[in-house]
């Protein structure tokens, strides 16, 4: 841990003369507009007017009028173009203690213009007050500090901790402490926070500029979720923090432009015994060695890596390791990541515990782009029972695993070698469902042979011009292309002057999956029986 001789007042009060309230790096808001929040890069004269002003880099794009120049004086250097503004002190509020904040939440009566605002609109478009029941019984519980058990401070201005002892003594009982998007920049205020406050378990910070300096911050050994987004917290910071919390359970660090995991004085992340969820959602980890940093915490039970740059993932070797890596992981979400490879799918069955996975909007789940359908993830991981979100029940992996079968019967024509390379799965499965090749041969056939290749589907027009019309059953060969089946659309449904669309829907996927290609067969793009193929129109 880092420490400091230079200890702060959390009593302190912001002092009234405008000359030395605001200091440069200091935040604010905008007075009466707490979510406008920025940082004070400038305090001084500006060229051409009088007195003192205060020079604000703004959080959010378009808030400001400028780039840090006034006139072609340049007084600073800005986010962007249009993020900086120079205001008087009068307008700006270098922020309120926590209890203050809490009274106003929680105590302030509600004004006029709030409960016009409560609403509902009548038949005839007209507003209808409302009053919600039970609300002065729900008022008065909130209003009783020592029995809240969760509070909720967000955005309002809170920059300061206060007296620890008056908040320990108001919030004996909070547990739960929302403070996003507030003015605390400093890791000693927030330790003094969570130190007044002895019952606290959960603690978010999103959207607070926290200090990459950490200093004087103490044994949070209450602390379970900690929520850090948008803060610019990155691991090296999350390192520092470490020793300070030893039971934490849940880390929250999306949006924090994360590129690295950098361990201190390791190859791999060691220590967080009982971290059980890490959230990196929204960051820039383009490569999964960077993961794997993080494969030795033995608790580590869910990562969230949604929106990143990924591009590829493997299982690490167990060499040098001290325990079996990723032991006890069972959810892993690669959502909106650059994935394209069957090889990175393939090896999640190496993860010991891995069922419950995330891969929509990826190359490899794109079928517009030459990734695959559903149905080929649910065959190739065989411990998957949750698949973006959506639960395989048996019937969906035994249908799935059937169709995959005969996917690859149809369309492989080399070695035994290359389609083990490239299914890895499939003699298992091949043997398991006890299904024979059924490829096209050159031997006899007879009804008993045609009818063993025939697949009973169901077609259903969705087309907006088609009318309503019943679903049909059909029974029809494997080897029926796309083509084919349009125009037997079109002659079943009678669609005078209609050019049918087809779109495979299968159990479990949000969105049914278009049959593009009309040289393709049925058994090719892996349709089995009991499908149902959506007929609709060109748009």
């Amino acid at each position: 841990m880092q420490a400091t001789s230079n200890s702060r007042d959390p009593t302190r009060q912001p002092t009234p003369d405008p000359g030395s309230t605001f200091r440069v790096g200091q935040r604010v808001h905008f007075i009466g507009q707490p979510r406008r929040i920025g940082t004070v890069k400038y305090v001084g004269p500006v060229e051409g007017y009088s007195g003192i002003w205060i020079g604000v880099d703004w959080d959010a794009d378009g808030e400001g009028k400028h780039d840090g120049s006034h006139n072609g004086v340049s007084y600073f250097t800005a986010r962007g173009s249009d993020t900086a503004s120079f205001v008087r002190s009068h307008n700006l509020s270098p922020g309120v203690a926590l209890l203050e904040a809490l009274e106003t939440r929680y105590r302030t009566a509600s004004t006029k213009e709030e409960e016009d605002e409560m609403y509902v609109l009548s038949t005839r478009n007209k507003r209808v007050s409302v009053e919600l029941l039970g609300k002065h019984k729900i008022e008065d519980k909130v209003s009783r500090f020592e029995e809240l058990t969760s509070a909720s401070l967000s955005y309002l201005g809170v920059s300061f901790p206060g007296s620890p002892d008056h908040v320990s003594s108001t919030l004996p009982s909070l547990k739960e402490l929302d403070l996003s998007g507030n003015l605390l920049a400093n890791w000693e205020d927030i330790g003094i926070i969570c130190e007044g406050l002895p019952a606290l378990t959960a603690l978010n910070l999103s959207n607070n500029a926290i200090s990459p300096d950490i200093f004087n911050v103490p044994q949070l050994s209450n602390i379970r979720v900690l929520v850090l987004n948008q803060t610019g917290v990155i691991w090296k910071q999350v390192e520092v923090l470490k020793d300070s919390l030893p039971y934490v359970e849940e880390l929250h660090l999306m949006g924090n432009n994360l590129r690295e995991i950098t361990p201190v004085s390791s190859t791999v992340v060691q220590g967080f015994n009982f971290l059980r969820l890490l959230n990196l959602e929204n960051n820039c980890i383009s490569a999964w060695d960077e993961i794997v940093k993080l494969s030795q915490l033995r608790s580590l039970d869910q990562i969230f890596l949604n929106n990143n740059n990924l591009n590829h993932v493997w299982y690490p070797d167990f060499g040098g390791l001290d325990e079996v890596p990723f032991k006890s992981l069972s959810g892993l979400f690669l959502g909106s990541n650059n994935i394209e490879d069957l090889d990175s799918v393939d090896s999640l069955n190496s993860f010991p515990k891995l069922m419950d996975i995330r891969l929509s909007e990826n190359p490899v789940a794109d079928h517009g782009k030459g990734g695959v359908p559903r149905f080929v993830f649910i065959a190739r991981l065989a411990k998957v029972q949750i698949l973006n979100g959506s639960e395989i029940s048996p019937r969906e992996r035994k249908e799935s695993e059937i169709r995959y079968v005969r996917l690859v019967m149809s369309k492989s024509h080399g070695s035994s070698e290359e389609i083990r390379r490239l299914h890895p799965r499939f003699a298992e499965l091949k043997e398991f469902h006890g299904l024979e090749d059924e490829r096209p041969s050159t031997g006899a056939s007879g009804p008993q042979k045609m009818a063993s290749g025939l697949i009973s589907i169901s077609l259903k027009c969705v087309g907006a011009s088609m009318g309503e019309k019943p679903p049909l059953l059909k029974k029809l060969p494997g080897t029926t292309t796309v083509g084919k089946l349009k125009n037997l659309c079109v002659s079943f449904f009678k669609l005078k002057s209609i050019k049918p669309v087809l779109f495979l829907q299968e159990e479990g996927s949000p969105l049914p999956t278009l049959l593009e290609d009309d040289m393709e067969s049925l058994i090719e793009l892996g349709v089995g029986n009991q499908s149902t193929i959506l007929v609709d129109e060109r748009p």
